[in-house]
């Protein structure tokens, strides 16, 4: 009898993308030359956990069993705070128990700084903490740790990348949190491909939720992206844990945003703004200031308006640049921190209704500090910024402009327009330029010094009288 011959896989070790054969390039992050050999489970017994860990698992914790939903304590689910701020915020108020929490970003971002320093804040007497590191060494956690000045006995710290190991430490040790650096490195002896594939990632998170769910212990994994930024493994990884948060910005900045984009116990909106220093990240609580911190005076092309990032406003600076375009070439239109699509919609409404020629012009935009904007209450702003490089004309620094512009160019309303309205008055701002109509419903008292309009032909006018 002819011996079976094993089947195996590709795999791409960038995204985890797998399929039967191998390909040059990755067809789920268009990365060249990633795709990897890997076995494939030859029985659907392999895909299943063995009964050893599923004794383990269960050990841990009581098994649900179905009650009636009438008999469900619909108490809101306890939260514990981690001491930081910003962090708390985001998550909606603090760490839920049983809870799993997904974090993501570029390497060198903060990721492993920013849990070690939650893992430190919950570690008090009699609430012990675990960080488990499938990439480093306990002397070079220590080396990490002694630079952020801390020295925790409450916070233990494991060398380890095997699910079973892990989940055996877990049970002696019995910790109050855990830390899971990262999921890319996590093998499971029930899935022959090595770490990093989809299966693994897959089975190892399964693995972790069961834990936090049977324990009520919150869990922190730490996520690997790709190159376009999007969390490395199936995207099932996603839709396994309670919360994904993204750590944003470019690590040439000191400033790091760290926004939810999936929280089943709090807001999605929410945001963080913390700096990175030598001893680790510190909570920002006035993000506007640092943004407006640096800039520059009496210069055209530079304009402030306020955004809204879940609940806090803040305010940000814009910055255009308008130049001549090299002759016979193609203008060119770059933007950092916005959407291109967006600023394009809003140069070719200029040029429309304003009757503007940009053809021969090489237009540059920026949102200072690495801040990425999506929502259009920043259109009026980017129009009166191009304008000012444009003409060549300063506004005044004292003014900020809010409102979306549609493709009529007519000046449309935007939401939450009294927290805006009450950051840029506490930072000082003389002349506020909103959208007509806009303020019907505001009980701001101090409306000398709003503008409103209807149209962009009057905002020249408002801009630079």
């Amino acid at each position: 009898m002819a011996a079976k011959k094993n089947k195996t896989s590709f795999f791409c070790t960038s995204c985890g993308y797998q399929c039967a054969k191998w390909l040059g390039k990755c067809p789920g992050c268009n990365e060249w030359d990633t795709m990897q050999e890997a076995p494939t489970e030859a029985s659907p017994t392999e895909t299943h956990e063995t009964p050893q860990m599923v004794a383990a698992i269960t050990e841990l914790g009581e098994v649900a069993q179905p009650i009636p939903i009438s008999a469900i304590d619909e108490s809101e689910q306890p939260r514990q705070s981690t001491g930081i701020g910003e962090f708390d915020r985001v998550l909606g108020g603090g760490v839920v128990t049983g809870s799993v929490v997904l974090v993501g970003g570029d390497p060198g971002i903060g990721k492993s700084t920013l849990l070690l320093q939650v893992l430190d804040q919950l570690s008090t007497p009699g609430q012990t903490t675990l960080y488990v590191s499938g990439e480093e060494s306990p002397v070079q956690s220590k080396m990490r740790s002694r630079r952020m000045g801390i020295n925790n006995d409450e916070l233990y710290f494991l060398a380890a990348s095997g699910i079973e190991e892990i989940i055996k430490h877990f049970r002696q040790l019995k910790p109050k949190t855990l830390v899971i650096d990262s999921i890319q490195t996590c093998h499971s002896p029930e899935i022959k491909s090595p770490p990093g594939t989809t299966s693994q990632v897959r089975q190892s998170a399964a693995h972790l939720v069961k834990i936090a769910k049977l324990t009520n212990t919150p869990i922190f994994i730490i996520g690997h992206v790709t190159k376009d930024g999007a969390i490395a493994g199936p995207k099932l990884l996603e839709h396994m844990v309670d919360t994904v948060l993204y750590f944003e910005s470019d690590t040439q900045y000191p400033y790091r945003i760290l926004r939810a984009v999936k929280n089943r116990f709090g807001s999605t909106n929410e945001i963080g703004v913390f700096e990175m220093t030598g001893s680790g990240l510190i909570g920002v609580e006035s993000p506007s200031s640092i943004f407006l911190n640096e800039r520059p005076q009496n210069l055209a092309g530079s304009l402030v308006s306020a955004t809204i990032e879940g609940t806090r406003p803040i305010l940000t600076e814009i910055q255009a640049l308008v130049s001549t375009a090299v002759s016979g070439g193609i203008p060119r239109r770059t933007t950092l921190g916005i959407d291109r699509n967006r600023a394009a919609l809003m140069i070719a409404i200029m040029e429309k209704r304003l009757r503007l020629n940009f053809s021969n012009k090489d237009i540059f935009l920026n949102i200072v500090g690495g801040l990425k904007i999506i929502e259009p209450a920043i259109d009026l702003a980017l129009i009166a910024a191009i304008l000012s490089s444009h003409l060549d004309q300063i506004i005044p620094t004292t003014t900020i402009v809010i409102g979306e512009v549609g493709l009529t160019g007519e000046i449309r309303r935007v939401n939450m327009i009294e927290q805006r309205l009450s950051e840029a008055l506490k930072f000082g701002f003389k002349k506020i330029i909103v959208p007509q109509g806009n303020l019907s419903s505001s009980p701001t008292s101090n409306k000398d010094c709003i503008k409103e309009i209807s149209t962009l032909q009057e905002l020249a006018a408002a801009l630079f009288s």
